[in-house]
């Protein structure tokens, strides 16, 4: 998968992004229902990304973990954990968890699911300021305590996508207070 490696900024120690999601979308008119329908030309992560959650292509899943692999954890320092951030919307399979359990099999770490999202509430993508967006984030992540070993680990926190960085930045907050973490490090497969 070709890639376009971008570094990330926010409450975490070290982050990168595989690609951008999307390079155009040109709306085309409102169909015979009133939709609009859009002409969009994503990179091919973003198009991988998309069929994955949108469409439940599986045979997505493999291949971005790939990309993180041999695109991202290069440049990160040493991590012992996978961490996915936690889903907004109920699916039959959620899809950063699968890249999540597909990373931990090709690097042989475990992947813990510490985070999880209250339901109901505002839609991030709806709203358009920062500040709007840490307000409906706040208190909407908890931490769950699964990890029962002595010690602090390093964590690998996995997202599909990064935008105004407020949804990382409140799991990154949580996930600080819990004395089993010690640097995080953040992998998303696409920006906008």
């Amino acid at each position: 998968m070709k890639v376009n490696i971008k570094q990330l900024y926010g409450k975490f120690n070290q982050g990168y992004a595989l690609d951008k999601h999307t390079i155009y979308s040109t709306p085309l008119g409102s169909n015979e229902f009133g939709h609009m329908q859009w002409d969009t030309k994503r990179t091919e992560a973003g198009e991988a990304v998309y069929l994955l959650k949108y469409k439940q292509q599986r045979k997505h899943i493999l291949p971005l973990a790939q990309a993180i692999l041999s695109g991202i954890v290069p440049l990160l320092p040493q991590f012992s954990m996978i961490v996915p951030m936690p889903a907004s919307n109920a699916r039959l399979e959620q899809p950063v968890s699968a890249v999540a359990n597909a990373l931990g099999q090709l690097t042989n770490k475990p992947v813990f699911e510490l985070l999880t999202k209250a339901p109901g509430g505002p839609k991030l993508k709806d709203l358009c300021l920062r500040s709007e967006k840490d307000a409906a984030l706040k208190d909407a992540i908890t931490l769950n305590r699964l990890i029962r070993n002595e010690g602090c680990w390093n964590a690998l926190l996995i997202d599909d996508l990064h935008h105004s960085g407020a949804s990382l930045d409140a799991a990154c907050s949580v996930l600080r207070t819990y004395e089993k973490i010690g640097e995080i490090y953040v992998a998303t497969l696409t920006w906008r």
